[in-house]
């Protein structure tokens, strides 16, 4: 239940100096370390990423709730709790919270619920993986109402989101299409292909290119003058670390029957295609989704600090 002697959102002092000071704040979400990354390196990764966002001369605000209280910027100790073995955390997405807060529950926030918990925190920028976004209709069917809900926060949400697109398995020019009805920009970053999360491009080109973080802080306020959505910026993983083309066309036709035989849909789509990536490929997707995750964080921190300056 509620405690009446807690506060529904609490920031680290860190976090909470950083925006009284209007420095460059960069929220990273919690669902990527519980529910992506194994135990021990997920703990390894949190650690990087917010190493990351410091080198770039941002402060790094790590969010989760945790005992029914949704806590913006992570202590060490509740950094270890989020990422223990068997911490057997929810994963919220922005319907959640209210229910898990009011409940007294602990769980791990996903791109929506992390960016409504930023922006009422007044962070304006979340580094983070992948996006969610629209299905491919089931066999038999020509329409789906499996839709992220990722999407509409991003409509609703003004915060800079930077990812490295969706997975392959997403319906991906139905997800860019709804983006431009729920006017979200969609800038691609360096590159005219929006990317794939383990590959550089999906063939479907960006509706905008962008060179630096200072055109990319540019395009956010003139944004925030006229629209109160949030803004995508695709980031492509580093070339070094694009997993190899037909080993991760293989891995997601397997993870595809996979899931078709366990009548998998949802939420937890992800989570049982991750961890087919991870075992199957043994390790070549961890290695790629770190490196793009730590790449995306270091992009936002730089963004951050220009949208600060």
């Amino acid at each position: 239940m509620i405690s009446s002697q807690l506060p529904l959102l609490a920031m680290s002092a860190e976090v909470a100096d950083a925006l009284a000071e209007e420095r460059a704040v960069v929220a990273l979400e919690s669902t990527l370390l519980s529910h992506g990354l194994p135990p021990g390196r997920n703990l390894e990764v949190a650690h990087r990423l917010e190493r990351t966002v410091r080198e770039q001369g941002a402060i790094p605000a790590t969010i989760a709730v945790l005992d029914g209280q949704a806590l913006v910027g992570l202590s060490a100790g509740q950094l270890e709790r989020l990422c223990e073995p068997g911490a057997d955390l929810d994963k919220l997405s922005l319907r959640d919270l209210g229910p898990a807060i009011a409940l007294g529950r602990s769980g791990a926030t996903t791109v929506a619920s992390t960016s409504a918990l930023a922006n009422a925190a007044g962070i304006k920028v979340f580094g983070t993986g992948g996006l969610g976004g629209v299905h491919h209709p089931l066999p038999g069917t020509t329409a789906t109402w499996d839709v992220s809900a990722d999407l509409g926060a991003l409509e609703r949400i003004p915060v800079l989101v930077v990812c490295s697109g969706m997975k392959s398995i997403l319906d991906i020019e139905a997800t860019l299409e709804v983006l431009e009805t729920n006017s979200v920009p969609v800038l691609g970053y360096r590159t005219d292909d929006f990317p794939s999360f383990y590959l550089r491009s999906s063939g479907v080109p960006v509706p905008r290119r962008v060179d630096e973080p200072s055109q990319v802080a540019d395009v956010v306020r003139a944004h925030r003058h006229f629209a109160d959505s949030g803004v995508l910026l695709a980031n492509p993983i580093p070339a070094k670390s694009e997993m190899d083309r037909e080993l991760h066309d293989r891995l997601l036709a397997e993870g595809l029957e996979l899931l078709r035989a366990r009548d998998v849909h949802g939420s937890d789509v992800t989570p049982v295609l991750l961890e087919h990536f991870h075992t199957a490929s043994e390790g070549v997707s961890l290695d790629a989704n770190e490196d793009l995750v730590v790449s995306n964080v270091e992009l936002a921190a730089r963004v951050a600090v220009e949208l600060a300056s």
